[in-house]
């Protein structure tokens, strides 16, 4: 873990971050996208997920790229949808606004011994059980069966504040706990209408929480040692209110533990690594759509003290 002091940096909704709109897809072909690939996990046994691989203009091996791992990669890669990834990042390394960067795109897991073809844009069976959980397996699953896969044929950086991951809604969850429990791994998170609610909560019988849900985190930040992670937030006041919990709130919530726990060690005079968050509240629903028009500009702050040019 790294010990280096990292001081917040939060934006309010009228704040400094303007929510750029969306880089306009390049020409058809001038994007190389791979895939998809299937992978079958041992950490899932009898589920099976496909995954995307954006190559870089001027991919070097002998200079890996930086990282950025993007959940639900069926949407994160659709031409016709609100997020277009891969385009996003082409559009922003060729202008000289973000290092070059691998992207991987990799859907939930389908119980099945072949991903499902007319899928489509739908959500794989087994996304629950891997996306709203608080357990190690999905960042087990990501960090030994599926990074492995994709190291075999295209290097990256090793270095965790080159590697991002993110998502959207429960995929955002997914990633943060990857990073929260592995920030050797990913320094940075991005996370748009994440599902810090009790989707993953389970009562037994008698009541009594057998698993628990997303919504501890807020306790569990404040309650834990500070990671070196750097994380961009993104909700709207109209997501979700259900039985799960409301998202708006929860992913306030979310930022102002952060913030508390960023200025209980300050006061402590703790010394190591502080949280390094921005965060923009718009007035969408449970959509990607506000974040896919704010995603170049949490792309270029997530790497903003990096170089372009190497």
């Amino acid at each position: 873990m790294r010990t280096i002091r990292i001081t917040a940096m939060l934006a309010m909704a009228a704040g400094s971050l303007a929510a750029s709109a969306a880089p306009a897809p390049l020409p058809t072909g001038a994007v190389r996208l791979e895939g998809p690939f299937e992978l079958h996990s041992r950490v899932y046994p009898g589920t099976v997920r496909r995954y995307w691989v954006y190559v870089p203009p001027g991919y070097d091996p002998a200079r890996p790229p930086n990282l950025l791992l993007f959940q639900d990669g069926q949407r994160a890669t659709n031409p016709t949808g609100s997020l277009k990834v891969p385009a996003v990042l082409d559009t922003l390394i060729r202008g000289g606004a973000l290092p070059p960067t691998l992207g991987v795109f990799v859907t939930p897991g389908h119980r099945a011994a072949t991903y499902p073809t007319d899928l489509g844009m739908q959500n794989p069976d087994h996304r629950v059980e891997e996306y709203d959980a608080l357990s190690d397996d999905y960042a087990r699953m990501t960090l030994d069966e599926l990074l492995p896969a994709v190291s075999r044929r295209w290097r990256f950086t090793a270095e965790p504040r080159r590697r991002a991951i993110g998502g959207t809604s429960s995929g955002a969850i997914a990633a943060w706990t990857v990073a929260w429990r592995h920030p050797e791994a990913f320094g940075d998170v991005i996370s748009f209408i994440g599902s810090y609610t009790s989707i993953g909560l389970r009562l037994g019988p008698d009541g009594t929480p057998v698993t628990l849900g997303g919504d501890v985190y807020p306790g569990l930040i404040r309650k834990s040692p500070i990671r070196p992670l750097r994380v961009f937030f993104q909700d709207g006041s109209a997501d979700l209110d259900n039985e799960h919990g409301n998202w708006f709130l929860a992913n306030q919530q979310m930022v102002k533990a952060l913030a508390w726990a960023n200025g209980h060690a300050d006061a402590q005079r703790q010394p190591g690594p502080r949280y390094d968050v921005r965060y923009r509240w718009t007035a969408g629903g449970h959509s990607d759509a506000d974040g896919g028009a704010l995603l170049p500009a949490a792309l270029r702050w997530i790497w903003r003290d990096q170089p372009v040019a190497r």
